[in-house]
């Protein structure tokens, strides 16, 4: 079905890029739908000032919306450009040929000099695919490479045997010493045996198969809100919906969780908690950084929103991360009524297929009419 570029429309909730690219704290997008369905009419601009991987945008856009998303992490900022406009199957199948055609003895002797967390991880092949890859792909300039690099950070690691890697978690990197502690304990200290070329082809073949969506209107943007919202201010946009889910207060880094993947695209091959970039890739254990990040984006946020705009937030339950994002939300939203409604997990985290069986906080949605 190479070269059809259809929009999905409601049929999108079972749609194969739907739900492209595994994150942390992602949005189900049946509700992700539901709520844009409900809070917006077609035509109307919504918008995401933390927007992960970009399943508010791509619920926008899938409902003739026109979807805005800000993310400041490049793993999710690169899955939620690529669902809402891949590449061609036939230029990314091509481009992926090309990338491992590019594997030379000296990428070569690099992945066997690789930390020994990379070699129980991947099989040498895939190891000297993944440096050819990360060094010849310019994902953010260009459509194609993009395409081919987000497919690439799917299968980049998770279940053994379904993706790249020896066993992990898909959406959350596992820390490196711990990883190679386990597979030791497991007897994993062989990574499956694959060959990443087919391997990926397969997949991206099953990706497109049943065509791809094309949402040139809508738009995911690389960065810091904090100093993206301003640059929206002079567009002359004026948004309809605010749908977004921040952060919450001390519950993960999303840099650190993202490490592998973030190695991938450049960054240094360890998991770090402390990273560059500014106060907003860690855990956001500091209150007062927390309080001035809310307030400084919804703020921002709402300088750009039509008076009869609603506000649509879903946040942590805890007593702080609750009621943090309800002061940050009536001061940027005065006029606005409030409704607060629980929602309760649904289903057990990802830690559990890990031992860890203790009881999560659920999560709250705050509704600004």
């Amino acid at each position: 079905m190479d070269g059809t570029r259809i929009n999905l429309g409601a049929g999108c909730l079972n749609g194969r890029w739907a739900r492209f690219g595994p994150y942390y704290a992602m949005f189900p997008m049946p509700w992700a739908m539901g709520v844009v369905s409900r809070h917006s009419k077609e035509g109307d601009v919504v918008l995401d000032p933390f927007a992960g991987r970009g399943s508010s945008v791509y619920a926008a856009a899938a409902q003739n919306r026109v979807g805005v998303g800000i993310e400041i992490n490049e793993v999710g900022w690169l899955f939620g450009r690529v669902k809402i406009g891949p590449a061609s199957e036939a230029r990314v199948l091509r481009r992926l040929r090309e990338i491992a055609s590019l594997v030379t003895p000296a990428i070569r002797r690099r992945a066997r000099a690789m930390p020994e967390f990379f070699l129980l991880c991947y099989n040498p092949k895939v190891l000297a695919f993944l440096l050819s890859a990360r060094s010849n792909l310019g994902w953010r300039g260009s459509s194609v490479d993009a395409t081919l690099m987000a497919i690439i950070l799917v299968y980049l690691h998770g279940r053994r045997g379904d993706y790249l890697s020896n066993q992990m978690r898909d959406t959350k990197a596992m820390a490196p010493d711990y990883s190679v502690r386990w597979w030791k304990a497991k007897g994993l200290v062989e990574p499956p045996d694959i060959d990443p070329l087919p391997f990926l082809e397969k997949r991206v073949r099953w990706r497109y198969a049943k065509g791809r969506p094309c949402f040139d209107e809508s738009r995911m943007i690389l960065g810091d809100s904090t100093d993206k919202l301003r640059s929206l201010s002079g567009n002359g946009f004026r948004f309809n919906l605010l749908f977004t889910s921040p952060p919450y207060y001390h519950i993960t880094n999303y840099h650190y969780d993202q490490w592998i993947r973030l190695w991938m695209l450049g960054h240094e091959p360890t998991a770090r908690r402390n990273t560059d970039g500014g106060p907003w890739r860690k855990k956001f254990e500091s209150k007062e950084r927390y309080i001035e990040l809310l307030r400084s984006v919804f703020r921002d946020c709402a300088r750009i929103m039509a008076e009869d705009a609603t506000v649509y937030v879903r946040t942590d339950v805890r007593e702080f991360t609750r009621e943090t994002t309800l002061v940050a939300l009536r001061d940027a939203f005065p006029g606005k009524s409030v409704t607060v409604k629980d929602s309760p997990l649904e289903k057990p985290s990802q830690t559990a297929l890990f031992g860890d069986h203790s009881k999560k906080p659920g999560e709250c949605d705050i509704v600004l009419q």
